[in-house]
């Protein structure tokens, strides 16, 4: 029988250079189970370097954790990709990387640190995270379901980084499996500025870039289980499965 879960789908690390250092992949699981979160995606920028860590440290905690990338397009607009496993998210990372120009400037932009389990630190990534890639957005969509994910189009109620803000609308035949609504805008308020969108289902995630981020927007799927095919399932509404948004 389907039950209820809590999901925040959209959380940064200590990795992504506009997030604080004690993001760490240690505190951000123990954030989350103190609230009672179910399943967590970690999305930091352009990078899932971090994804593997958090797993372990919130395997022990019953928390699942989706591998996720926050990719930042040519338009610069923000599209999340939620991968089943490693594999499928490593093999957007390699396109990403491949795709991303530049080197980061810690004084301008911060640090990117990568740390192990005990928030010892492993090194730190020199690519331009915060940087737009030279994909487009019909492409990075394209690519993540080529790559068995589901693409999310990150905070679409902000002007910076939304793809309406961006684009000013959604053009027609970019297949996004959900629209993401920050915790800036109510639901009342999110179905009267994107009524017409209400066909694509919709989620509201935190965007954490701090551990006091973290749980102020989630969402609720009803699912058999907390796992990625259950979500894709929720998503589509299939057999009881559902979003309550």
């Amino acid at each position: 029988m389907p039950v209820e879960f809590r999901a925040d789908l959209h959380i940064h690390t200590c990795l992504s250079p506009c997030s604080e250092l004690s993001m760490t992949p240690s505190r951000i699981v123990e954030r989350a189970a103190s609230l009672g979160i179910n399943i967590m995606a970690v999305c930091d920028h352009n990078t899932v370097e971090h994804v593997e860590v958090t797993a372990e440290i919130a395997k022990k905690r019953g928390i699942s954790v989706i591998a996720g990338i926050e990719i930042n397009s040519s338009e610069e607009v923000h599209i999340l990709g939620l991968f089943e496993n490693m594999a499928d998210a490593l093999s957007m990372q390699t396109v990403v990387y491949e795709n991303l120009p530049g080197e980061n400037n810690e004084d301008a932009f911060g640090m990117q640190v990568l740390v192990n389990e005990s928030e010892e630190v492993l090194g730190f990534n020199k690519r331009l995270l915060i940087g737009a890639t030279e994909l487009s957005v019909n492409s990075i969509v394209e690519l993540i379901h080529g790559f068995n994910g589901l693409a999310v189009a990150s905070h679409i109620d902000r002007e910076g980084f939304g793809i309406i803000g961006q684009l000013g609308f959604i053009p027609e035949g970019i297949e996004f499996d959900a629209l993401e609504i920050s915790y800036r805008t109510g639901r009342a308020k999110a179905h009267e500025m994107f009524g017409p969108y209400s066909h694509i289902p919709w989620i509201t995630s935190s965007d954490a870039h701090s551990l006091d981020d973290i749980g102020r927007s989630t969402t609720w799927f009803v699912m058999e289980h907390s796992t990625f095919e259950e979500m894709r399932l929720a998503l589509k509404g299939t057999e009881g499965r559902k979003v309550i948004f």
